[in-house]
């Protein structure tokens, strides 16, 4: 079955509308009623890995063809005999050596660890960030994976206060923080963004002020879903005007008395605020790393221990200068972001022709860390972005980047499950719907088919409960159940992958690990073609 196939009748599922490399639909809706594969995978866990109705059928691949250069042209390599990179305490004995050992952890920068290789996306000022947070912070925060507070989050904020240009009071931020925290074990982070107007408003102040080294910062360079500033649709004409006293561009501009005429009439039914490009005022590659070097200097002295940058889908001089600066620097994480990912709100069309391909991308950021790494330095640990869903997708481009790869970054495909639970909750209990931000009215056949209660809907129910006890599952958002239960299934299917590889922890994954399906792709990314690995030692071991 074509990993860009609508319909996968092996697993049950259907895509709503157009398919993207990921898998998942172009335009993912907060109130879909199913069934992509991550939505399905969000109830019913680790049996999303497995052909449905065992016992009356039999099923055969359809991914027979590898066409272009991307991720799909990949494939993920097994080996007959051998293992290696056993956890404390196991050994090669067949009996030892069963995928649910392989071990997932991974760690970063100055010592933050994570169960699985795995960080969310930046969620920032978007609307269906906030409206579905509780959800996304109890739920990565169980799993033990890191999140990101995306830009401009106290910069849209109505309640915030900003005294001589700085924050002295955020409570959306406030309210992201605590309740990732609340179940935070040590495993995992929460990383704050800067963009332009966050630093501006003086976000890295208040929140090493308030929170001191339990966050970790990241300054924002951009990301692979455009190449201008984030972005927010408002419909209300008096927050367009706040947020254009608050320093932001606002598109069309709501001061004009056309455009207040527009909005009366009807005509204008929404205001787009922007953020700013950074860097504009700097005209060479110097400069930016003396700005940069100074920026990153200012943090450290005002207490921050952990830093990250993210940057987007730019060209090769940009990819570099963000490998180089964040080596140099000792920076924690540097997140790559390709094109081909999500967003909140971008430009359509922007969004599909500007910038470099994932692959491409994340090829060349392993060319470029290895040429560091050749001169002795000690490369900055890596994270890859753009168009990721599924465990396979997380093998193989962990591979593509290893060593220096340490973690993979989902966005829409963590967002899905919050959705889903905060919809099962407000239908199973109608009374919270407002508050879970549910958008349905009752269950939908295609949830109803699995069960009808949250213990017989999520097969992660009875694991959340026992991790939290039952008097705190009262309040655990159904949208964080079933994120655990996404990654339950994302864990366990990377599991399988790296047992077939002979690798025992998800750290020692390698380039061999993975080959090249068309000659364009092994040029590309410099992972040979499939039919030539190890074709020099078969020939020897025939002719011997």
């Amino acid at each position: 079955m074509s990993s860009l196939t609508k319909a996968n009748d092996v697993l049950g599922t259907v895509n709503r509308g157009n398919i993207a490399e990921s898998g998942l639909c172009t335009l993912c809706r907060a109130d879909c009623q199913g069934k992509c594969e991550c939505w399905l995978s969000s109830l019913k866990g680790r049996a999303m890995l497995y052909p449905r109705d065992f016992g009356m059928v039999t099923a055969g691949s359809g991914n027979t063809t590898h066409v272009g250069v991307n991720y799909n042209a990949l494939r993920i390599q097994g080996y007959n005999y051998g293992a290696k990179a056993f956890v404390e305490g196991r050994t090669n004995s067949p009996d030892d050596c069963l995928f649910t050992n392989v071990s997932l952890e991974t760690s970063f920068g100055k010592g933050h660890k994570a169960r699985l290789p795995l960080m969310t996306g930046a969620l920032g000022s978007t609307f269906i960030a906030a409206k579905y947070w509780d959800s996304f912070a109890a739920g990565c925060s169980l799993s033990g994976i890191p999140i990101v507070v995306g830009e401009n989050v106290v910069g849209v904020d109505r309640e915030s206060i900003l005294s001589n240009g700085k924050i002295s009071k955020a409570p959306e931020l406030d309210r992201r923080i605590a309740g990732y925290m609340r179940y935070f074990d040590g495993y995992g982070a929460i990383i704050v963004q800067l963009n332009v107007e966050d630093t501006r408003n003086g976000v890295a102040e208040y929140v090493i002020d308030k929170y001191g080294d339990k966050v970790i910062i990241e300054l924002k360079w951009g990301q692979g879903a455009k190449n201008i500033g984030g972005e927010i649709e408002v419909s209300s004409l008096d927050y367009a005007l706040f947020l254009k006293r608050r320093g932001y561009l606002v598109d069309p501009d709501p001061e004009l008395a056309e455009v207040r005429e527009g909005y009366e009439s009807g005509a204008v039914k929404g205001f787009a605020r922007h953020s700013r490009l950074g860097y504009t005022d700097l005209d060479s590659e110097a400069a930016v790393r003396d700005n940069f070097m100074a920026n990153v200097a200012h943090l450290r002295k005002l207490g921050y221990t952990s830093i990250s940058l993210k940057t987007g889908s730019y060209g090769m001089e940009a990819l570099a200068m963000a490998i180089r600066y964040a080596t140099d620097c000792e920076l924690d994480l540097l997140t790559i972001d390709g094109s081909g990912g999500g967003t909140g709100m971008s430009p359509w069309n922007m969004m599909e022709t500007w910038g470099v391909p994932s692959i491409l991308l994340h090829a060349k950021a392993y060319e470029y860390a290895s040429l560091l790494a050749s001169r002795g330095k000690k490369v900055v640990d890596l994270s890859f972005a753009g168009g990721f869903a599924r465990e396979d997708h997380i093998f193989k481009a962990m591979a593509l980047g290893a060593p220096y790869a340490k973690l993979i970054c989902m966005g829409r495909a963590v967002m899905i499950p919050g959705f889903l639970g905060a919809n099962i909750e407000g239908a199973l209990n109608p009374e919270s719907r407002d508050a879970v931000c549910g958008n349905w009215d009752a269950l939908p056949k295609s949830v109803k088919d699995i069960g009808a209660s949250p213990e017989e809907i999520f097969a992660g129910w009875a694991s959340v409960k026992k991790k939290v006890g039952l008097d705190e599952m009262k309040h655990v958002p159904y949208g964080a159940v079933a994120i655990c239960t996404l990654m339950d299934k994302l864990g366990a299917g990377m599991q399988q992958l790296l047992a077939g590889a002979r690798k025992f922890s998800v750290c020692e994954i390698a380039r061999e690990d993975i080959a090249s399906a068309n000659r364009e792709t092994a040029l590309e990314t410099g992972i040979p073609f499939i039919t030539s690995i190890q074709d020099e030692s078969a020939r020897r071991l025939l002719l011997a």
